[in-house]
Order: structure tokens, then sequence, then C-alpha cells
């Protein structure tokens, strides 16, 4: 046991300890938003008997969350500033 501690609690391995857990919060929270607020995802006995249901301001609204609505109209630009200067020369 001492060893195997000894092997992965190094500095060294912490960045791969935080990569990790990177991936795994966000798989994580993808399935805690599929399973709760995805219209389609029909957890209870109730609502899976109910079949297709053609709902579809409930589908708009799960689609249209609010970071796309926030970056529908920007420019599909990581640095705006940057590219600007290396493409509008003075």
């Amino acid at each position: 046991m001492a060893s195997t501690a000894s092997r992965w609690l190094r500095p060294e391995v912490y960045p791969l300890f935080a990569a990790t857990g990177v991936a795994v919060g966000i798989c994580a929270f993808s399935l805690v938003r599929h399973i709760c607020i995805n219209p389609e995802v029909r957890v209870n006995k109730e609502g899976r008997a109910a079949g297709v249901l053609e709902n579809f301001s409930e589908g708009e609204r799960y689609a249209e969350h609010s970071l796309r609505k926030f970056v529908r109209n920007k420019a599909p630009e990581i640095m705006p500033s940057v590219n600007a200067f290396f493409t509008n020369p003075k």
C-alpha cells in the first residue's frame, strides 16, 4: 500500500488527476442535465406510459438554453482583437 501511494501521490501526477476530474465533472453534468430536464427522457412510470408527447415548446426551451442565446450573434472568434490586428494592417 505504501509503494502504491508513493507512486501515485506525487506532484507530477496532480495534472492528470485534475484533467480526469474535469472530464468526470463534464460527464456528470451532461448526464444530470439530460436525465433531469430533457423532455424526451421519462424516468418515472407514469411519464413512460404517456407515450410520445407533442410538446414543442418544452423541447425548444431545452434546445435554446441561455449559453446558446448568448453566443448566437457573436463572431466565431476566440481572440477577436488578435485576429483584427493581423487581418487589418495599418
